[in-house]
């Protein structure tokens, strides 16, 4: 008996969430599609075509990473990338090891 009213309980509280995802991913779907003033708009000012249009890039504001000091754009790759050899590769490793602060602590338990 103990058991049937287990499975119940289980099976009612599986429903519940299942339903609360379900109602929280619509509900998440909508507020994305939803359309929010600038900051610093009043309701009063609002264009009614920017409303039902999807913002242009050029009266987006770009991130702040994407401009130089002077607020101008940056026109150059932000991330370079050079290869190194295996040598390279091991000697950096093997430096910053040696440089550790444990290393030195391991060498000085050692003599």
């Amino acid at each position: 008996m103990l058991h049937l009213l287990y499975l119940i309980a289980f099976t009612t509280i599986a429903f519940l969430a299942i339903a609360n995802l379900i109602r929280s991913l619509l509900s998440v779907s909508l507020d994305s599609q939803r359309f929010y003033p600038p900051a610093g708009k009043s309701q009063a000012s609002w264009d009614p075509q920017q409303m039902n249009s999807s913002p242009s890039p050029e009266n987006s504001t770009p991130h702040p990473e994407m401009l130089d000091e002077r607020g101008n754009p940056v026109n150059e790759p932000l991330l370079v990338m050079r290869s190194l050899t295996v040598e390279d590769a091991r000697e950096k490793l093997d430096a910053l090891y040696n440089w550790s602060p444990s290393n030195s602590a391991e060498t000085q338990e050692e003599s």
